[in-house]
């Protein structure tokens, strides 16, 4: 197998864990490319078969965003806290590298969306994939989410948000989260959106502190083309791909999300289960704590 590695060293345990990983890595796998922060490498130009992340989930969305497209599955060792997409722990890390090497383990396909910016001016089809493509000035990939927010002031923005062809409806409030099913357990389950399983070919969209009591999380079919115009802004509106790339939106500019046409290969840690996962690190179902005195 060759193999890169993607280690955040900024996490304190991981350049020691690196150090002592190399040797034992290199006699079951071709090592092609070590990225740190002092070293950075074209994930999507090498010759490769597989990516090894140490560090946590937002090392792993990095980069699924940096591999552009290239299908070769990502293992992700979880450094950090929840660790739902990096979800093997480092004592899991040799016995479940060993299957890995040997394509034992299961490998899921999770749905990407691209995120695209069009300018006022360019009065084009949204629905043309070739004319958004040579007219955006801001284009980004994401697994976890697309996220629109008000920014400074701080004053309620105003967006329309439609799909395909329909024109859409007004949405006011602090902005959306368009979600994949990965990111479903990120900012949008904090936002009041549903959980789903990443199974599930969908995406969901949640309103954020909107302006009417009956704007509820809708789950819509990944297909669709999801857009939203930019009608009252404020100057920090801004609209970010999992949380790592953004760009400022200004009055009129169009929002094209849509799925990308590369799903984003996860190795998948075979000890974890979907809904003792969520349990475990979301408190999910938990039962109600009493007080010692039983009151």
């Amino acid at each position: 197998m060759r193999l890169a590695i993607v280690a955040n060293v900024n996490k304190p345990k991981v350049r020691p864990a690196l150090d002592e990983l190399i040797p034992w890595i290199r006699q079951r796998a071709d090592v092609v490319g070590i990225d740190t922060d002092e070293q950075h490498v074209e994930l999507d130009r090498l010759e490769i078969d597989a990516v090894l992340v140490l560090g946590g989930d937002g090392t792993l969305l990095s980069t699924a965003r940096r591999l552009k497209g290239k299908r070769v599955p990502v293992m992700g060792v979880n450094f950090g806290r929840l660790g739902f997409l990096a979800s093997f722990t480092p004592a899991q890390f040799k016995e479940h590298f060993e299957n890995f090497v040997a394509g034992r383990l299961p490998v899921s396909s999770r749905v990407a969306i691209e995120a695209s910016v069009v300018d006022a001016e360019h009065r084009i089809d949204l629905m043309d994939d070739d004319a958004v493509t040579a007219n955006r000035r801001f284009h980004s990939r994401a697994l976890n989410d697309a996220v629109i927010s008000a920014g400074p002031p701080f004053r309620m923005v105003e967006l329309t948000l439609g799909s395909d062809r329909d024109p859409g409806v007004r949405v006011a409030g602090d902005g959306l989260i368009i979600a994949t099913p990965s990111g479903s357990t990120a900012y949008n389950v904090a936002a009041g959106g549903p959980i789903i399983s990443p199974n599930i070919d969908a995406l969901c969209i949640t309103p954020l502190s909107p302006q009417s009591l009956s704007f509820r999380p809708v789950v819509h079919d990944a297909k669709s083309r999801i857009t939203v115009v930019a009608k009252r802004v404020n100057r920090g509106t801004t609209l970010s791909c999992d949380g790592q790339e953004s760009t400022i939106l200004k009055q009129g500019d169009r929002v094209v999300i849509r799925r990308s046409p590369h799903d984003v290969l996860l190795a998948e840690n075979p000890d974890a289960h979907e809904w003792r996962t969520l349990a475990e690190k979301l408190n999910w179902a938990a039962s109600p704590r009493y007080n010692a005195g039983g009151k």
